[in-house]
């Protein structure tokens, strides 16, 4: 059996989804995007015999991290670590926009860069830096040595990639933006079907166009 553990868990009136990943054999596993319902993501955990020992943010949007957000007062990372100190990981460009929607202080946030890994178990996490939706969103690739499966946050559908036009967002971040080689299109390419995302299979023309732009430049 794969030692990668992964939990996909629908959460909100926004149909988003939280992720637990981790590892089997280690028991341990870390909470991406907990957002709306802490006590289910929590709950979920106990059941399969994980302990939840950190938390992914793909970035800063209150229904992704906590907050308020249209009349609603979202429960999120703040909530999780209340009930047991653990590190918050996010890219250094999203920190800020984390800090003022959740009310975590700097010292709870761990910042990170494209590329940095963090190990559970004898399960990887790559962090890529995917910057567009919004300056610091990032996706997860996580691999056991026999599986890969991707998280994509609000970066990749699969009809598309998440909207540019809310404040921070930028398309030409799509293309281009900052990544080990050069932008997060050409990362995404050499990857294997992941997750509910399953790579690039099934997006739109105007992603396929875009994606092969980028291959040509």
């Amino acid at each position: 059996m794969s030692d990668l553990y992964l939990k996909q868990i629908p959460v909100g009136p926004m149909q988003n989804f939280t992720y637990l990943v981790g590892s089997r054999s280690a028991k341990e596993c870390l909470a991406v995007d907990p957002a709306w319902e802490i006590d289910a993501l929590t709950q979920v955990a106990q059941a399969d015999g994980m302990k939840i020992t950190g938390a992914l943010v793909s970035h800063y949007h209150p229904d992704h991290c906590g907050g308020h957000l249209w009349g609603h007062d979202i429960a999120g990372v703040a909530e999780l670590i209340g009930r047991q100190p653990m590190p918050v990981y996010a890219h250094v460009d999203e920190v800020p926009g984390i800090l003022h929607v959740t009310g975590l202080s700097k010292s709870d946030v761990k910042p990170c860069r494209g590329g940095d890994k963090i190990k559970v178990g004898g399960v990887d996490i790559t962090l890529l830096h995917t910057p567009g939706h919004t300056p610091g969103s990032q996706c997860f690739l996580c691999k056991d040595g026999a599986h890969d499966s991707l998280i994509s946050g609000d970066t990749l559908f699969l009809t598309g990639c998440g909207r540019t036009d809310l404040p921070g967002g930028s398309g030409k971040g799509q293309i281009g933006g900052s990544s080990s080689s050069g932008g997060w299109l050409r990362d995404f390419l050499g990857l294997k079907p992941v997750s509910s995302a399953k790579g690039l299979e099934g997006v739109n023309s105007e992603l396929a166009s875009a994606v092969q732009k980028a291959i040509a430049e």
